[in-house]
């Protein structure tokens, strides 16, 4: 059993050190946006190789400790929430690399707007991700539920950046390409902020044995 907990911390810090990947390639994504910064977008599509290594390792590792330990009560939850944390960390890399592309796209273009919305989704973004990776490792389900409730803030963003885009387009259709490049970011952080909300039902599920899928208020007052 003792060799089992090693392999447990061990499967546990690959998932930390694969958030960390992840929240890094976000943040120098729309960084690479904001700051017309060509390079660092570049260097987001580089690492996504090494996030990709990581999904492995870790799916590698998860699935021999459940062929060869056969986990019981909460070793199995924990195993059952890293597989799905992992698929939701690489997917979180994907729509990374997807502003990345986008942020190349734009620098090719005259602006079409000042960047104030978009930044502020994706600093709320961030925040619930380092918030879900703080509950996991403090098995906090406080905080998880906490994140939770922080994606209809980004939902709300996403709807005003929309509205505000159409309008660009409306009166200006030179400006469509790159109206579109930011609805396509906008979009991305919103479906980042989805996979981060998943993370949070995981951590509820893996500290408490409840399902709160699709129940976020009652998760909030469970």
């Amino acid at each position: 059993m003792r060799q089992f907990s090693v392999e447990l911390d061990e499967l546990h810090e690959k998932i930390l050190q694969m958030g960390g990947y992840v929240e890094s390639a976000i943040h120098r994504s729309v960084r690479a946006l904001v700051d017309r910064d060509a390079e660092l977008a570049r260097q987001v599509l580089r690492d996504e190789a090494r996030i990709n290594q990581m999904e492995i390792e870790i799916d590698n590792l998860t699935t021999r400790l459940f062929a060869l330990r056969q986990p019981m009560a909460k070793d199995l939850r924990f195993l059952t929430a890293a597989l799905k944390i992992n698929t939701d960390l690489e997917r979180m890399g994907d729509l990374a690399v997807n502003i990345a592309q986008r942020a190349l796209s734009l620098v090719a273009q005259s602006p079409v707007k000042p960047l104030i919305d978009i930044p502020r989704m994706a600093q709320l973004v961030e925040s619930m991700l380092l918030r879900v990776l703080d509950a996991f490792v403090k098995g906090d389900a406080d905080v998880a539920r906490g994140v939770l409730l922080a994606d209809d803030e980004v939902d709300a963003l996403r709807d005003s950046v929309y509205t505000e885009l159409v309008a660009y387009m409306q009166n200006d259709p030179t400006t469509v390409p790159g109206a579109v490049d930011l609805m396509f970011v906008a979009r991305n952080l919103e479906r980042i902020a989805d996979h981060a909300t998943n993370i949070a039902e995981d951590v509820v599920f893996l500290v408490k044995g409840v399902d709160v899928r699709h129940h976020a208020m009652e998760a909030k007052d469970a």
